[in-house]
């Protein structure tokens, strides 16, 4: 799903690139003609990325990158401006999911991992991307939250607290530099048909198709749909969005 988008020349910066809607996004760069830098911390999934972008000559970089870990968040981003000049766009999607438990019942180890990667992991990400897009005096980030950045879902609290985490930190952020000439957003998807989904359909039967009740266009959503709205973001025709939280969702939180 490539719409008329002409990213030649410039650079596109991807996490959880190896699968789902990050490998989906950095196809969907690469389409447009930007060099796209493949991040994810499965350094198996992300060179199978790579490679599924060379066979469509694109330029692309496979970086195996732990987002929770700022130093290798600093060294992706480096990598990537050494390799090619510049970075124009980011998509931090990198992210993870875990079973759904009650509060009370939640492992304190388990509540800190959600957030060093869902959110900690986002904020290292657009530290270090700022750093050099602000260098450049341009540049467009897209985080992504979810649905769980606009509402609750019993036995979630830990996902939910990240993700209207990312909410926060993307518009003090995006007040902070829209001066620069730097725009910031957010993407939240809905139910999308991504192996995290796939992951919750095994570990919890019947947990997807109660969701599915409440999404008003009645089917899963397609990596590709929430690609196009982070080009869309980062692309001219966004000029004026600043600071916005996008839902991609079927229609989930407008109930």
């Amino acid at each position: 799903m490539n719409p008329v988008y002409d990213y030649a020349d410039q650079v596109a910066f991807v996490t959880g690139a190896g699968s789902g809607m990050g490998l989906a996004t950095a196809r969907a760069f690469a389409a447009a003609g930007a060099a796209v830098a493949l991040v994810d911390a499965n350094g198996a999934a992300v060179a199978d990325a790579l490679a599924s972008l060379d066979e469509r000559g694109a330029r692309a970089i496979a970086v195996t990158c732990d987002v929770s870990d700022e130093a290798q968040v600093k060294a992706a981003v480096e990598r990537t401006v050494a390799e090619f000049g510049r970075l124009d766009m980011a998509f931090n999607n990198a992210g993870i999911q875990s079973d759904a438990t009650d509060l009370a019942d939640v492992p304190m180890a388990d509540y800190d991992r959600m957030l060093a990667i869902n959110l900690r992991g986002v904020f290292a990400c657009m530290k270090h991307q700022l750093a050099q897009m602000k260098a450049q005096g341009s540049g467009a980030i897209v985080n992504c939250s979810s649905l769980g950045g606009f509402v609750g879902v019993p036995g979630r609290a830990a996902y939910h607290a990240a993700k209207h985490g990312i909410h926060g930190a993307t518009k003090s952020a995006a007040l902070e530099y829209a001066p620069h000439g730097i725009r910031i957003n957010v993407v939240a998807p809905g139910i999308i048909d991504t192996p995290m989904v796939a992951d919750m359909k095994k570990a919890e039967a019947g947990v997807i198709e109660d969701m599915m009740r409440d999404v008003p266009i009645r089917r899963l959503g397609q990596a590709e749909e929430v690609a196009a709205a982070v080009l869309w973001l980062c692309s001219p025709g966004a000029s004026f969005v600043v600071g916005h939280a996008l839902a991609v969702d079927g229609g989930y939180v407008a109930r």
